[in-house]
């Protein structure tokens, strides 16, 4: 079964003016940013790029948990884009993505060692990472602790 997305895009201007996207629930605007002389309004290719390796990542990850039947008392994560400009050339060189999932203070240690396996496994299980695969650097520094 192959599943479709459609995005619409309106670009009525040059290069630092401001379009428009929409997709499913997403409508926004997009520019390119300041950090690299454009108006920064809206979002960027930079900041959607970053996004969706951020949110398959972390779904995939609470996912994994569910199947496991290892409860979590939070996920949250933040992620970091790097693009590197060289002679004028944008490149998108690495994704770091740092969650921080706390379990409840009574998980047993092989449900806690599980968990650490499954935030490392879970970014190789990702669709977007492997995408990105040869391409773009993606790494991982979780932490996996107990509440309290």
């Amino acid at each position: 079964m192959k599943h479709h997305f459609h995005l619409t895009a309106d670009w009525p201007g040059n290069r630092n003016d401001v379009g428009q996207i929409e997709t499913g629930e997403l409508k926004t605007k997009i520019s390119i940013p300041d950090a690299m002389d454009g108006p920064g309004v809206g979002t960027n290719p930079d900041e959607m790029l970053l996004g969706a390796a951020a949110t398959c990542y972390i779904i995939t990850l609470a996912a994994m948990l569910e199947r496991n039947n290892i409860p979590k008392v939070s996920l949250t994560m933040e992620s970091e884009g790097i693009v590197d400009v060289t002679n004028g050339v944008f490149t998108y060189d690495a994704i770091i993505h740092r969650p921080t999932l706390i379990l409840p203070e009574d998980t047993t240690k092989a449900n806690l060692t599980k968990a650490r396996r499954l935030a490392e496994k879970a970014e190789g299980s990702c669709m977007i990472t492997r995408a990105l695969a040869g391409n773009v650097n993606v790494s991982l520094e979780a932490v996996v602790e107990l509440a309290g």
